[in-house]
Parts: C-alpha cells; structure tokens; sequence
C-alpha cells in the first residue's frame, strides 16, 4: 500500500507585525495599575515576540487608535458580517502567497485534491473554489474543507490527505490551513480574555502530499480525548466575530492526561506502545508557552525536544490549525546535519473537546 509523505511546506503571514501594538493598547487601555503589572508580567512570560495580521496598527502621537483603515476603532466593533466580508478579500490573498512559497510551477494542473482548514472565516463559493481559481488549478479538483474544528485541525486535514493517497497512489494531495485569528480581536477589559487575545495571529500553509517518497512520511493518525473537558476550549459565533474561551485549566488537564498516557504506554495509547524516548522530532502545536511546557512535563521531554515549537510560538504566536504545519517546515527544512540521527517523529495538537490528535512519522 502507498504511503502518504509530506513533500514540501510553503508558508506565508501578513505583512504587518501587530504584538508590540498590540501589548501598548492593552497597556493604555487598562486603568488598574494592578491589572497594568499583571499583564505585562504574563505578556513577558508568554514568549512570543512576533505576532501578524492584514491590519497595520494605527498611532496617534504614541497612542495605538486602531488600525490605519479604521476597521478597529477605540469604542467601535465590527459585527461578524463585515469581519466575514473581511475574510472573503483577504484569505484568497493569503493563500495565494503560501502556494507562491510552496512552489507550484509546472505541477499545477497535476494537482488532484484540495483539502483547505479554517476556523476564522466563513463564505459561499467557499475558500477552497477561491484557491482553484486563484491558483489556476484544475477546475474539477476534488475538494474538501475542514472547517470550524480549531487548532488540531491541521493533524485532521492531514489524516484525510494519508487516506486520499493511500487508495489513490497517483493523487496529489494539496492541503492549504488558513486562519484570519486577528479577525476576531474583540474591545474588552476582562484579563482572561485579553490573554487568550495576546496569543493569537495570522498564518496560511500550504503542503503537498503525495505518494512520492521525499520529505516527511506520514505513519499512523490517532485522537484522544480528555474527559470532562467539553467546555474548557471554546470557539463560538458571536454578533461582533466570533468569541473565545480559553479555560486556566487546559495545560494542566493536558499534563495530567500525558503523564498517564506515558504510564499507560500500550498499544491502545496516544503513544502506541512506544516511549517518548523512542522519538527523535516532535512537532507540537504551539498554542501557548503553558501548553508546550504541560507537553514537556506530561511526556518527560528534554528541554530541547520542542525547540522547533517554541521557536514557531516566538515568531509567529498562536495561528490556530497552521501552526503546526509551521512548525514540521522547519523539521523538514532544518540541515540534516542539525538533527542527527533523527528519523522518528511524533505530532500531536490540541482544540476543543478537550482533545489530541496525534500522528507518528518518519522524516525520510
């Protein structure tokens, strides 16, 4: 049976880097000096230096006003439908330039499928017949969208691609993950969210899977999910975008279910039996500095072991389902030379539910 493999990974992000504009409106807008000292100490911890977005931010005599368009305004929202209308203009463009990175020349109308993730953004004709059209590709492509399934949804775009390939050899498989996160910045002085808001910018990735035996071979695909935890991610449609909820208790709740995962260790296992020892690269979703360290206590890692993640959270922040597509780009594209001896590879992100999905492979 043929194998799926991850070719090749192109990657894009908006212009313009929104976090230290981002860290002075938020500075400037809380009155509690307390409030003031607390979020800069969490923003300091959060390591991410680099977050980006379509929207170049707006100073007024050293005071952040919104955005240069007036799309955001002190005191004003955007309703959901003109973030929606945002999201039609600016994600083809996006896509766009993460087909330009990856590199389609000459196999375009070789292409046979195209998977596209998001959870930022909703329109009809959808953002998969944008990219055919946009990227010129053939108009019969089979295409199919994972939508609204959070930050895993990379592992799950993936997974439909390892199956596409494997019964049909000669597919070409173009997986596309997009997300507008900055889309859905929301006016509020409440701290829990504005730190769920600090984590998060814009991503596009853009891969190509076949049967071609170059790059990252995809093994096996597995979920879990943590009990009790329904409501501790969620992601809903509100009137003025759509509204997040990120729970203090997920890097715990993460740790503990890693941590008996790795007791567990048997084949029914998010580890399938193995060790984590027994694993070279990991590639996790890098949805917050306490996620990667829960990763790293549950599972026992070296503090090396997620440099790859980490490193994608410093430049890029949180970009939902793309990050961790992200982060295998620079598994694939680090010099051999770097990752000695490596081959074996585990991937694991995490979203609503609350819930893993996970996958093993081999870097060829």
């Amino acid at each position: 049976m043929a194998r799926a493999h991850i070719n090749r990974i192109g990657t894009a992000t908006p212009p313009h880097d929104v976090h230290a504009a981002f860290l002075k409106l938020i500075d400037q807008s809380l009155a509690d000096p307390r409030e003031r000292r607390l979020f800069a100490k969490m923003a300091e911890r959060a390591a991410i230096e680099h977050r980006f977005s379509d929207f170049q931010p707006a100073d007024d005599q050293g005071r952040v006003t919104g955005d240069t368009e007036g799309f955001y305004t002190l005191g004003g929202s955007p309703s959901t439908g003109e973030r929606m209308a945002r999201f039609e203009a600016g994600a083809p463009r996006l896509a766009m330039r993460a087909l330009d990175a990856l590199g389609l020349e000459g196999e375009r109308e070789r292409i046979t499928h195209l998977i596209v993730a998001s959870c930022t953004g909703f329109v009809a004709p959808g953002l998969d017949q944008l990219i055919v059209k946009g990227a010129g590709l053939d108009p019969g492509v089979e295409r199919t969208v994972v939508g609204f399934m959070g930050c895993y949804a990379a592992v799950n775009a993936l997974r439909l691609a390892h199956h596409i390939v494997r019964s049909e050899p000669a597919a070409r498989v173009l997986v596309v993950n997009l997300e507008l996160c900055t889309l859905h910045f929301q006016q509020t002085t409440r701290i829990q969210e504005i730190l769920s808001m600090m984590l998060f910018g814009d991503g596009c990735s853009a891969a190509l899977v076949t049967a071609d035996e170059t790059g990252v071979a995809l093994k096996d695909f597995r979920a879990a999910t943590i009990a009790d935890t329904l409501e501790a991610i969620t992601w809903r449609i509100g009137d003025h975008g759509f509204d997040m909820h990120l729970s203090g208790e997920v890097p715990g709740k993460i740790a503990q279910a890693l941590a008996a995962e790795r007791d567990r260790n048997d084949e029914g296992g998010l580890l399938r039996g193995q060790r984590p020892e027994d694993f070279d690269l990991w590639a996790v979703h890098a949805g917050g500095r306490t996620i990667l360290d829960a990763v790293e206590t549950g599972f026992q890692l070296a503090p090396a072991a997620l440099g790859w993640s980490r490193g994608v959270l410093r430049d890029f922040g949180n970009m939902s389902s793309a990050t961790l597509m992200f982060v295998l780009q620079r598994i694939l594209n680090a010099p051999r030379s770097a990752a000695e001896g490596a081959g074996a590879g585990f991937a694991v992100a995490f979203g609503p539910g609350l819930a893993a999905e996970s996958f093993r492979f081999q870097l060829v």
